[in-house]
Parts: C-alpha cells; structure tokens; sequence
C-alpha cells in the first residue's frame, strides 16, 4: 500500500513539475515574443545599412536607419505602389498567397523559390536629393535552404556596394562562408550587367583571375560550397533580372518611376 502510494505521489509530482514547466515555458515565449520581434527587425536594419556601407558601430541602428527610405514596388511594372502600407506588407504572406503572387515555371525558378510575390519592399538612401544607394532584398535556395540578404547598388545602378545576408542554415566554415567579413568585402565594386543589359555576375569556382576581361563580374567562389556559391549566383540572376528587380532598374535608369 505504501509503494501504491509512494508511486501514485511521485507521478503527482512529475506531472505537477511538467505543468508548471510548460506554464513557465508559455509565459516566457508571450513575454519575450516582442523583445525577439525587436531584435529581428534591429538585425534586418544592421543588415540594409551594412550592405550600403551605412552602418557605423557607434550610432544606434534605429537613428540611422531613419535615413533609409523604404517603398513597396510593384515587381511586375516596375514602379512604387502607394496603396499598400509598408507596415502591411509580409514577405512570406505576399508570396503564399496566389492573389499576390506568381507561381514560377521550372524554366524561370532559377532561385528554386516556386513562388514569387508581385510586390516588394525596397530601400533607398538619398544624399541631397540624390539617390546615393538602393537596397534590394533577395532570396534564393543554397545547400539546405533559402538564403535571404540584401544587395545594395551605387546610384548608376549596376555596382555592387555590398552583399549581406541576414537568414540561413548554410554548413558552418564551408557554404556559411557567405558571412565572413573577407568574403562580402569583395563583393565591392563588382558589376551587375554587361552594356547591353545582360545580368553576368557570377561567384565563380576558384579565385578571380584578376587580368581577364570578365574579372568585374566575378566574385571568388567558397572553398568546399559549390552548391552554395551557385545558390548565390542563381538567386542574383533571378532578382536583377526580369523576374525580378528589372522593371524597376529600368524605370530608375529612365527616370520614369512613379506612384501608382
């Protein structure tokens, strides 16, 4: 009767101890849920200003940030699309549902995203006036999964001012290589397109041979993460093309961008 008991009170215990564990679980998980929001936006923000050579260590994030003009831009047609509130705007969502976005052919999914949305926030930095530099989300699949970035533009839109990505499970030391400072510092001053408007920049398996004709558009490839480095060249292809950021490069180039 008593090892009944002594087993019955042990349970009672193991049980009690499971509930209040996940109580407290719960509870941390609602209370920290905007403090862990905060901190991802604060780390897209670091990202935006450290793709355009913007971030500086000893100025808060948020204060800088207030530099950065973000607009929604209608993939398709390449122009600004004010109808729809930026705080409105989910990445994820647009791209999920059908009435806000594309389904993309085996030919043209060259990121392997299978969907694309018809609409997007960008980033802009304006010196004077003068467009200094644009920042452009982009996203696309390397060994494991979606990796998702910025790419920041000069004003003559085709220089790369940097390449920074904020989300990914690429292998430690090999594919997630695309964080190391070395590696996204030679990112600057690589070019987009060819004259004729051809998207050529490439990561590339080996080391730039720095005296060929196409070394500009060349970035080093990762030792050990080919899939990786196409992963990135593949994603880049899709987003500065037609696809992609296209129109909006061309109505930038033309100086016809408005607001629909």
């Amino acid at each position: 009767m008593n090892n009944n008991d002594t087993i019955k009170k042990t349970l009672i215990v193991a049980v009690s101890l499971c509930l209040v564990c996940s109580a407290l679980i719960s509870f941390s998980a609602v209370e920290l849920r905007d403090l862990q929001e905060a901190n991802k936006t604060l780390d897209k923000q670091s990202k935006i200003l450290s793709a355009a050579g913007l971030l500086d260590s000893s100025t808060d994030v948020t204060e800088q940030f207030k530099s950065i003009q973000a607009r929604i831009v209608n993939l398709e047609t390449g122009e600004f699309d004010s109808a729809i509130n930026i705080e409105d705007y989910d990445e994820g969502s647009f791209s999920r549902n059908p009435s806000t976005s594309i389904e993309l052919s085996s030919e043209k999914d060259i990121a392997l995203l299978k969907r694309r949305e018809n609409f997007q926030t960008v980033y802009l930095h304006y010196e004077q006036q003068d467009l200094n530099a644009i920042i452009l989300p982009v996203r696309g699949y390397g060994l494991w999964g979606t990796m998702k970035g910025y790419l920041a533009l000069e004003p003559d839109l085709k220089t790369v001012i940097g390449l920074e990505f904020f989300e990914h499970i690429e292998t430690p030391g090999l594919g997630g290589e695309i964080d190391n400072p070395r590696w996204k510092a030679i990112w600057k001053g690589k070019e987009i397109y060819s004259d004729s408007g051809e998207v050529l920049i490439t990561v590339i398996k080996g080391s730039v041979d720095k005296n060929s004709s196409n070394a500009k558009y060349q970035v080093d490839g990762l030792s050990g993460a080919t899939i990786t480095s196409n992963g990135v060249t593949n994603l880049l292809s899709f987003w500065l093309g037609d696809m992609g950021y296209g129109p909006l490069i061309s109505q930038l180039k033309n100086q016809e961008l408005k607001d629909v």
